[in-house]
């Protein structure tokens, strides 16, 4: 059965900003099934595409498969079938032999950037970046999902 650990954290935007990291990936990414059990997702990034189907979120653990499909088709998902959308630019920051995946988030999100580690467990210890700073893991507002109902712009 897929499984993923993930924890989300906000950023220091002085110390994002100043720091050298790779090329970023544009990233689209709609929904075809949101709910607070399960979600379906379509990702599309410049080269491939993405179907994932994820289960609801207990703790930083949740069911997760997701299948690369070609890329002309998950377009094609996304244009005519997807229910929400949302677009960012994905960093992958390798930090102490982990991957730190940061979307900076664009349209009706711009403005938020989030952290995310996967984990091999929900006790497995790492160290934060100096550029990480405050957990929000169990904030259901910073779910991708619900970025496309309830946007970041809409929170203030």
């Amino acid at each position: 059965m897929g499984k993923e650990i993930e924890r989300k954290f906000l950023i220091n935007q002085q110390k994002w900003d100043s720091l050298s990291k790779p090329a970023g990936k544009l990233v689209r990414q709609g929904y075809l099934l949101t709910d607070k059990n399960k979600t379906v997702r379509v990702r599309a990034t410049e080269a491939k595409g993405f179907l994932t189907i994820k289960g609801q979120t207990v703790g930083a653990t949740r069911l997760e498969y997701e299948y690369e499909i070609p890329l002309t088709e998950a377009v094609e998902l996304l244009d005519h079938f997807s229910q929400a959308e949302l677009s960012k630019t994905r960093y992958e920051i390798a930090f102490e032999g982990k991957v730190w995946e940061v979307d900076v988030f664009s349209g009706h999100n711009e403005g938020l950037i989030v952290a995310e580690i996967e984990l091999e467990s929900e006790t497995e210890t790492f160290n934060l970046p100096d550029w990480v700073s405050k957990e929000v893991t169990e904030e259901e507002k910073y779910y991708n999902s619900n970025l496309t109902i309830t946007p970041f712009k809409n929170w203030i």
